[in-house]
């Protein structure tokens, strides 16, 4: 009688689970990080969003660098709020095992609507805002109101692609929006060497550091929807339906 092998049990099949291959392991944790360090990154605006939250509510001590907000509230908490939705969820729509379960569909009925009022409402403030001149270096408030625009487009064509059943596009369109709304985390690891090297930048290397910000960004976005299999290629690699017999 031929002696059954270590481990197994009823009928030959094994008690201890398979491991995951490493690639596959690999592929997890990498598709967690990805979300992860978007978080993190998030974090710089949201928490400063907070603090001007809090202050604002609390009639904090008004000076010239935040006296617009005090004199119209409401947009900078309308950014402020659709932001954080916008940035926290957005960066779990990147995470392949939510890509594929219902929560993906449902939370990107929250994202969308929360990135067109981040957009919006960072257009109305460039817009109506009395900015200080430490801040509105040459062109920042065109490129300002350029990339609102292009973040806000950006949602509705997704939008309208994946109403359609475009994934390659909403997923693309999606990406380029993210990487705006993220701007103010990235802007934060471009202005920090600069300050400690040199001090407080003038207007017009503030200028270049925020749109250096947001350059990176849309820089590793275009990266990312590059390298990002499409719809077709996932189902290529999936064996085929077998193939029904004709009718006779």
């Amino acid at each position: 009688m031929r002696r059954r092998g270590r481990g197994r049990e009823h009928g030959g099949m094994t008690s201890q689970p398979i491991a995951p291959p490493r690639t596959a392991r690999r592929a997890t944790w990498r598709g967690r990080l990805i979300p992860a360090g978007l978080i993190a990154l998030s974090l710089v605006p949201v928490v400063a969003g907070a603090a001007r939250v809090s202050q604002l509510a609390g009639g904090g001590p008004v000076t010239a660098a935040n006296a617009r907000f005090f004199d119209s509230p409401a947009p900078v908490i309308v950014h402020i709020i659709g932001s954080t939705v916008f940035l926290l969820l957005g960066a779990l729509q990147f995470a392949p095992e939510l890509r594929r379960r219902a929560w993906h569909r449902r939370s990107g009925r929250l994202v969308a609507p929360a990135g067109l009022l981040s957009a919006l409402s960072a257009a109305w403030m460039t817009l109506f805002y009395d900015l200080p001149s430490t801040v509105t270096g040459p062109g920042l408030s065109a490129l300002r109101l350029v990339l609102a625009a292009a973040m806000a487009g950006g949602i509705v064509v997704a939008f309208a692609a994946i109403r359609r059943g475009d994934v390659r596009t909403h997923r693309a369109w999606m990406v380029r929006a993210y990487a705006i709304g993220l701007g103010a985390g990235t802007q934060v690891l471009t202005f920090l060497p600069w300050t400690l090297v040199a001090g407080t930048p003038s207007p017009v290397v503030h200028t270049l550091l925020m749109a250096a910000g947001w350059g990176i960004n849309l820089a590793v976005a275009e990266i990312v929807i590059r390298r990002s299999p499409g719809p077709r290629a996932r189902r290529a690699d999936r064996p085929s339906a077998p193939t029904a017999a004709p009718l006779s």
